[in-house]
Order: structure tokens, then sequence, then C-alpha cells
């Protein structure tokens, strides 16, 4: 896999391009940046960007934050604005060196964080947001789902399987669940960033997420200035993506479609 360094960190990246993209009036289609979630990287996904990618004609962004996948090793504590660090520093620092300025952004959970935070800044050009089950301020769910982690963890071979996708399971579980459950994390809220947001969202959240309550969506759909779609899925937790994959692509596909055909605008 190709690397570059951003923000004096390596990070592990892989592009998803379609042969014969369908032409657009607007010019070439916005490159999809897939944002993953706290335990998540480039490889975690699935299959789901690639059927994304081939239903809508764009092509898309794979990385691994850094501490994650095979992206340079975490080596210190995560702090509470390590989100913000990852919007405001890394993620231009990588549009920059690879020269993306149209963009759609795709996030779950600590990654939809990310894109609204980068999108609510006003400082870059984002076309639109996928948001899966995103947070905007701390709740007791999701306290407690990750204390159930932890447990988890702990009893089960959790890190053997994380294993699979990174280079050191141990520091990157510990440094995503130490963080979230430090009581100076307790107060971290990013709805500041909200009212920014000019940009289509589109926001997916199963019934059963374990880390969240609709609460969420409630909160950005007051308080974002662009439209919004919400999309609820049943018989779903927290990664859309991997329990309804079929109705998150054509969720994705439809919006994404939508935006580079000037209709979701």
């Amino acid at each position: 896999m190709p690397s570059v360094t951003v923000a004096d960190r390596r990070i592990d990246y892989r592009w998803i391009e379609e042969e014969n993209p369908p032409p657009y009036s607007g010019g070439p289609a916005p490159t999809l940046i897939w944002l993953h979630e706290g335990l998540g990287s480039h490889d975690q996904w699935r299959d789901v960007p690639e059927r994304v990618a081939a239903a809508t004609g764009t092509r898309a962004l794979l990385y691994s934050r850094y501490g994650y996948g095979r992206s340079e090793r975490l080596a210190e504590a995560r702090g509470v604005r390590y989100m913000h660090d990852e919007a405001l520093i890394a993620l231009p620092a990588l549009r920059d060196a690879l020269g993306i300025e149209d963009t759609i952004l795709v996030g779950h959970s600590d990654g939809a964080s990310i894109a609204l935070i980068h999108a609510g800044a006003g400082r870059w050009p984002v076309r639109g947001i996928v948001l899966m089950a995103p947070h905007v301020f701390v709740e007791p769910e999701s306290i407690a789902g990750i204390e159930t982690a932890r447990d988890v963890y702990r009893a089960t071979d959790l890190g053997k399987r994380l294993g699979r996708y990174h280079d050191d399971p141990e520091t990157t579980f510990w440094g995503w669940n130490d963080i979230w459950l430090s009581p100076a994390f307790r107060s971290w809220n990013i709805e500041e960033y909200l009212p920014g947001i000019s940009c289509p969202s589109l926001l997916i959240q199963g019934e059963e997420d374990e880390y969240g309550t609709l609460a969420q969506l409630d909160a950005i759909e007051r308080q974002v200035s662009g439209p919004t779609e919400r999309v609820v899925l049943p018989a779903c937790g927290h990664s859309p993506h991997r329990d309804r994959p079929d109705e998150t692509v054509e969720a994705i596909s439809r919006f994404v479609s939508d935006l580079v055909s000037g209709a979701g605008r």
C-alpha cells in the first residue's frame, strides 16, 4: 500500500477508481474520502466503498489515521481534542498532499465527527457529508457502550481479531478506549461547528446503536445550515455498513449521485 507523510506521521492509504466513470456536465466527479471509526482502518470497510464507487462513478480515498491499521503507530496517549487534530490538521494536510480539492466526506462514528469538524470549520471546500452513527456530544449510552467494549477486550480474543487490521492492536484499542472513558472527555462537544455546515448532509444511524441515540441526529439537523436527510435503519447497531450494507450502499449512492448531478445542491 502507498503511504504519505502527513503532519509528520506516515499514513497508509489506497485509492478506488472506476476505469470508465460516466461523464458529468459539471466536470469531474468529487473524490469520496472515507473516514473510519475509532477502532477502524481502511481495510475494515468491507466492499462498501467499492460498491458506492461503482454505482456513482466516483473515485474514493481510503486511509488509516495515525495510530491505526498499517499507518504509523501511536506513540502517546490521545488527548481530548484528538478528533479536532485529525479534522483541522491531518485531513487538510492529506488533502493537500494528494491534491483533493473537491470532496464528499463519508465518516463513521469518530470519522463522522471528524467530517463534521472539518466541514464546519469552513476553511476547506466540502461538497457534502455522509455521517454514519455520528457523535456531537457524549451521552451515557456512549460511555456504557465503551465500558462494555473494554470488558469484551479483556475477556475475549478481540485484540487478536483487531490484529488482522492493526500493527499494534493493544495500543490502538486502549488509545481509543482510555480517552473516551476519561473524566475529561465527558464534556467533549462539537456542536459549535454545526452552524458552519452549509453543504448537504446524509445522516445514517441504526435503531439499535449501542454507542448513541437519535439525539445526535436531532442536534445535527437542528443546527446545521444546509439541507439534511435522515435514514434510520431497523435491526441495525452502530455500524450500518456492516449490519445493513445493501441499504447503506443504496442511501449513500443516491445521495452522492444527486450531488454529482446537481440535484442535491
